[in-house]
């Protein structure tokens, strides 16, 4: 299993300044649900931030979001590890299979893979 892209999830009430603020710094909107906006560098796709009020499945935003190339094997190695567990495996309507596990030092993790 190899990590693929790590975001910083950053939860905001001023989603469309945060944006603005972020263009600042050479990022641009390359996805938007409304509850959730991600931005990308304009020199390099990868690098990512995203803005969201809330998580619509979640009880809570998680501080950051890792993309995995096998999440079924990321939830297998956090299960049999002990981790917390914050949300439970789920495949999402908006293409992503993910769950969210706390980590040691308590922040929440976001694990997904998308289908």
């Amino acid at each position: 299993m190899a990590a693929r892209r790590v975001v910083p999830n950053i939860q905001s009430q001023a989603m469309a300044a945060g944006a603005d603020f972020y263009g600042l710094l050479g990022f641009e909107e390359v996805m938007n649900h409304g509850w959730i906006i991600t931005l990308a560098s304009t020199e390099d796709p990868a690098v990512q931030v995203s803005l969201l009020t809330r998580d619509p499945t979640a009880p809570v935003v998680a501080d950051l979001s890792v993309e995995v190339g096998d999440v079924d094997a990321a939830w297998a190695a956090m299960r049999a590890a002990g981790a917390e567990i914050v949300h439970p495996l789920t495949d999402e309507e908006w293409g992503v299979r993910r769950f969210l596990v706390r980590d040691p030092d308590g922040r929440v993790v976001n694990v997904l893979s998308h289908r």
